[in-house]
């Protein structure tokens, strides 16, 4: 499995991409090509197109959690698919994979949307569309891990403002927040977008999943930003406890839990440009 960063809120040093606070990961596994979040706009193009990657070849395009800084870049990924078809030149039409709630309107802090501009229905016109709160293989080793089960009290946060289903308004606890993971040679690769969820639990749930206890990476946001000190002790308990063999925290991670996390684990640098593989 290979992947690429396409949109963060750093470049890695002499890396002359753009950056944003945003997220989009774009993979390789076998033959299967992978879009993993869209970041806040249209970088993600201009990034990809500077590294060689074709967007309009890939086959899935994962939704980690319906918030801005991950789904407002589909905008861009519509209209390079639109003027594909306009100047007949080749594309695979994507799958669209995300939780069920994943593009509800949200509102918070007195921002009237803080969720996705796409509505289901107007995604269906522009390729295919798969909603799930069960985990979905994607390929025979990377899997979509669904609604994410919260394990750990210390991971527990208070709702992330309103969201607005057919039932009606309701607080947001950001229930469609989920990630991907990949069984690998030197163990599982997690591949997280915000870890509202929890970075505990979704790992608890990649393992699961994919019955594989080893942990060779996790890589995405933590969605530690001033965390409180009972959380980030537990989590720092735990990760001692899992062992990961590195660690790639980035876009809602800030540098104190960086540091915190440094004690307990390889922690390395991640930026827009990075490139890994794994066997």
């Amino acid at each position: 499995m290979r992947l690429t960063v396409l949109v963060d809120n750093a470049t890695l040093t002499d890396r002359y991409f753009l950056a944003e606070p945003g997220l989009s990961i774009y993979l390789e596994d076998g033959g299967t090509r992978v879009l993993f979040d869209a970041g806040y706009s249209g970088i993600l193009v201009a990034n990809a197109r500077k590294m060689g990657i074709d967007l309009l070849r890939v086959e899935d395009i994962v939704i980690s959690h319906g918030h801005l800084d991950h789904t407002w870049g589909l905008d861009a990924l519509v209209r390079l698919h639109t003027e594909a078809i306009l100047e007949g030149r080749e594309r695979v039409e994507p799958t669209f994979i995300a939780h069920p709630d994943a593009f509800l309107t949200r509102s918070c802090d007195g921002v009237g949307e803080i969720g996705c501009h796409l509505s289901v229905e107007e995604l269906f016109r522009h390729g295919k569309v798969l909603l799930t709160a069960a985990p979905l293989w994607l390929t025979e080793n990377l899997v979509f891990l669904g609604e994410i089960e919260r394990r750990f009290e210390f991971e527990r946060a208070s709702p992330c403002g309103y969201i607005y289903t057919p039932d009606g308004i309701r607080d947001d606890t950001v229930a469609d927040d989920t990630a991907l993971a990949c069984r690998t040679a030197e163990g599982l690769v997690v591949i997280t977008g915000c870890s509202h969820a929890g970075i505990c639990s979704i790992i608890e749930q990649a393992r699961e999943v994919c019955e594989e206890d080893r942990v060779a990476d996790v890589i995405g946001g933590f969605h530690l930003l001033d965390a409180p000190q009972e959380q980030m002790q537990g989590i720092l308990n735990y990760v001692a406890q899992v062992r990961p063999a590195a660690l790639h925290p980035c876009h809602c991670t800030d540098l104190a839990a960086k540091i915190a996390l440094a004690k307990v684990a390889d922690v390395r640098e991640t930026g827009v440009g990075l490139h890994l593989e794994y066997g």
